[in-house]
């Protein structure tokens, strides 16, 4: 399996998993792939081979003449085999250095993790296995990236207005749609960029549109944090999503009061209060129930904020008015509350996942104040 995305002439970071425990430990195989994404700039290739594939040998050897750096991930059992076949290919020998046996011209070494530079090629070699922890990345980032979110405004009009102040700040910025009236920017420097100058000019355009940290839930948790605020839930066809989205950052404690799920109309209306006879009128999936849910949670949890949801994931269950896609999302602080209809395409874990952005936007421009 290869997943390929080319960049420029920065050197590309390329992922290597060998061990058949990674193809389908999809838990292990992405707790490795978040802690890499957090050391470097971006992956351009994530590349699966089994302990039996002979082919990978080849494959490391033309890896090796490239200009590259590699993080190959392996098992305990098979990180000897590994060193072997990076000394076979680099003419070396592996000794044994602080109780770990490693390629005797490797430049660094921690327990479980070594580094090794080969030509134009840096080589960070792991060893992980299930229920432990990754040892350290040791390969660090090569240039210096910030990204930053602006709302309310439209991804063509961004372009148009800040790729010439990027070219005269020298920076490169790529512009990530994340939903209607959201992009993530995420700003490159060359050698003799300014990213501090062109995050002053977008600054100045956009004072109360701009959110400058890559992490939108830990923003949002250290501003709730600082203002002593907390937040609610009350989830439908999420799941449970919404909530997720916070209580995977360190922090969502200080700021989460408790969630519901309400799947059935009887918990919405025993949990929430929320009258059978508005469900009936109306539906579970409409601006009336949805508005319902959002105070319903608020009064029953006494938070400041509420995100409510309640719509048809699919993949069946829609209809001619509400067809798959359908979501009603309210929003609700103790002062004002937003509700909104919004229409999403995709299978059902990606309405889900579209759902959420949508959610945490609307809180985001709720309250201005405390979020910008």
């Amino acid at each position: 399996m290869l997943i390929n995305a080319e960049r420029g002439k920065m050197m590309q970071t390329k992922l290597l998993f060998i061990g058949k425990k990674f193809i389908y430990n999809k838990n292990l195989q992405e707790y490795v792939r978040r802690n890499v994404e957090k050391k470097v700039d971006y992956i351009s290739s994530i590349t699966f081979y089994k302990e039996s594939d002979n082919s990978f040998f080849l494959y490391l050897e033309e890896e090796m003449e490239k200009r590259s750096q590699l993080i190959i991930v392996t098992t305990k059992q098979n990180f000897s085999t590994l060193g072997k076949l990076l000394s076979t290919i680099t003419s070396d020998n592996q000794v044994l250095k602080d109780n770990i046996l490693v390629p005797q011209k490797s430049t660094q070494h921690e327990d479980g993790s070594y580094l090794l530079t080969y030509k134009d090629v840096v080589v960070n070699a792991i060893h992980i296995d299930e229920m432990q922890k990754l040892p350290n990345i040791l390969i660090e980032k090569q240039t210096k990236r910030v990204s930053v979110h602006l709302f309310e405004e439209d991804i063509d009009s961004l372009k148009m207005l800040l790729n010439p102040i990027a070219q005269m700040h020298e920076v490169q910025v790529d512009f990530i749609f994340m939903t209607n009236g959201w992009t993530q920017l995420n700003i490159l420097s060359n050698k003799y960029g300014d990213i501090e100058q062109f995050l002053l000019a977008v600054k100045k355009l956009y004072n109360k549109k701009i959110i400058i940290n890559e992490n939108i839930a830990q923003h949002i948790i250290q501003s709730l944090s600082k203002t002593k605020k907390k937040i609610t839930f009350a989830e439908s066809c999420t799941g449970g999503a919404v909530v997720h989205y916070f209580v995977k950052e360190n922090g969502a404690s200080e700021i989460l009061d408790g969630s519901l799920v309400t799947y059935s109309n009887e918990l919405k209306e025993n949990w929430l209060a929320i009258e059978s006879d508005l469900v009936e009128k109306y539906g579970a999936v409409s601006y009336e129930v949805v508005r319902e849910m959002s105070e319903g949670a608020l009064n029953v949890s006494h938070a400041d904020y509420a995100i409510a949801v309640s719509g048809i994931a699919g993949d069946g269950g829609g209809s001619i008015e509400k067809p798959v896609g359908t979501v009603f999302i309210g929003v609700r602080s103790r002062e004002r509350s937003q509700e909104r209809r919004v229409q999403l395409f995709g299978d059902r874990n990606y309405i889900q996942q579209q759902t959420v952005l949508e959610a945490v936007k609307m809180l985001l421009l709720l309250d201005k104040e405390v979020f910008f």
